[in-house]
């Protein structure tokens, strides 16, 4: 098992196109009616480019996924706060991030204080359109 430090970066959690067909879908089950996720025209006439705007939820979902996948599982992520900071769109490619910032024990269990964020990479740049941070028990953790 690896000795887990302030510093160490996250494995990156990556989705190389967000599904339009999705955005669809995931409308009504968040009981989101906004037309900007899922009709181009809508989105065309705000003036907002031509493809569709993921949603929030979905987002923050990309950057648990990736604590969920480096602590165990879902159960160990304790805390999480974000911001959000820009837009995701219909194919976009997507990395979620993260590093180590502390460690500490509270009610016996370790736990690591970490820095996130979800990245819109674009060819040789990206963008940060979420940043936070996050809480997980680090207790059971294996590298």
């Amino acid at each position: 098992m690896k000795t887990l430090r302030v510093g160490d970066s996250l494995p990156s959690w990556e989705l190389p196109s967000v599904s339009r067909e999705k955005m669809k879908t995931m409308a009504p089950l968040l009981a989101d009616p906004n037309p900007i996720h899922f009709d181009t025209d809508v989105v065309r006439a705000l003036g907002m480019g031509e493809r569709p705007v993921n949603q929030g939820p979905n987002n923050l979902a990309y950057v648990m996924n990736m604590i969920a996948a480096w602590a165990g599982g879902q159960q160990y992520l304790r805390r999480i706060r974000v911001r959000f900071q820009g837009n995701v769109l219909g194919d976009d490619h997507v990395v979620a991030r993260g590093t180590v910032t502390g460690l500490r024990s509270e009610d016996g269990c370790t736990l690591a204080d970490c820095d996130v964020d979800l990245v819109v990479v674009n060819g040789e740049r990206t963008d940060v359109v979420l940043s936070g941070t996050a809480t997980v028990d680090v207790s059971h953790h294996t590298d």
